[in-house]
C-alpha cells in the first residue's frame, strides 16, 4: 500500500485525482465557514436587536471604546489579509521560500493585533469597562453593550489565535518540504479561514468602535 500524504501533494486513496482532492479540501473549508457565519450571525442579530432597543445606552458605551487601537488593528488585519493573499499566490507558483516569508509576516501582524487587543483589555479592566464591575460608571443598559463588546472581541481573538496556530503549522511543513505549495491547496485553505476572521473584524469595528461617534 502506498504511503498517504495529502499534505505533500500525493492523492489520498479516497480521491480519484489531485483535482478532486483539492476541491474536497476547499469545499470542506467553505462548509466550515458557513457554520461560522451562522454562529457570528446569531451574535450580530442579538447585538442589533438590543441596539435598536437601547440606542442611547449603546452610544454612551460605544464612546468609551479605544477607537485609536480599534482603527490600528483594522489596518493591521487588512495588511495581514494582503500578505496572506500574496502567500496563496506565491504557493500557486511553487515558491516555497516566499510562501514561508509571507506567512511569517502574516503571523507577525496577527501577533501585533493580539498584543494591542491585550493592552486594550488591560485598559478596559482598569477603567472598569467590564460587565459586573461594581464601579461600572455608565447607565444601566450600557452594560449590555459592554457584554457584547467582550463576547464579540473575545470570540474573535480566539479565532485569531487558531488562525495563527494554523499558519505556524503550514509554514513549518512548507519549510521542511512536507507541503509542496503548487501541488496542494493547504495554503489556500488556511488563507480562506484567515480572510474570514479578517472579514468578521471589519463588521466588529464599526459596531463596537464607531457607534456613538457619528
Amino acid at each position: 500500500m502506498r504511503e498517504i500524504s495529502p499534505l505533500a501533494g500525493i492523492v489520498a486513496e479516497q480521491f480519484d485525482d489531485r483535482g478532486q482532492q483539492r476541491q474536497a479540501a476547499e469545499f470542506g473549508m467553505w462548509i466550515f465557514l458557513g457554520t461560522e457565519v451562522l454562529f457570528f450571525g446569531a451574535i450580530f442579530l442579538g447585538y442589533t436587536l438590543y441596539r435598536m432597543a437601547y440606542p442611547a445606552a449603546f452610544a454612551e458605551a460605544g464612546r468609551e471604546t479605544l477607537v485609536l487601537i480599534g482603527s490600528a488593528n483594522t489596518a493591521i488585519l487588512l495588511t495581514s489579509s494582503l500578505t496572506a493573499a500574496l502567500a496563496v499566490k506565491a504557493a500557486e507558483f511553487g515558491r516555497s521560500r516566499l510562501v514561508v516569508r509571507l506567512i511569517a509576516v502574516t503571523i507577525a501582524l496577527g501577533l501585533v493585533f493580539l498584543a494591542l487587543k491585550g493592552y486594550e483589555y488591560h485598559h478596559d479592566i482598569k477603567s472598569h469597562f467590564v460587565p459586573g464591575d461594581p464601579l461600572f460608571g455608565l447607565s444601566e443598559h450600557a452594560v449590555i453593550f459592554v457584554s457584547f463588546y467582550w463576547a464579540m472581541t473575545g470570540i474573535h481573538a480566539i479565532h485569531m489565535a487558531i488562525g495563527l496556530g494554523a499558519w505556524v503549522v503550514v509554514a513549518i511543513l512548507v519549510r521542511r518540504g512536507r507541503v509542496v505549495p503548487d501541488k496542494t491547496n493547504t495554503v489556500e485553505v488556511v488563507g480562506l479561514y484567515w480572510h474570514f476572521v479578517d472579514t468578521i473584524w471589519i463588521f466588529l469595528y464599526p459596531l463596537l468602535y464607531l457607534v456613538g461617534r457619528s
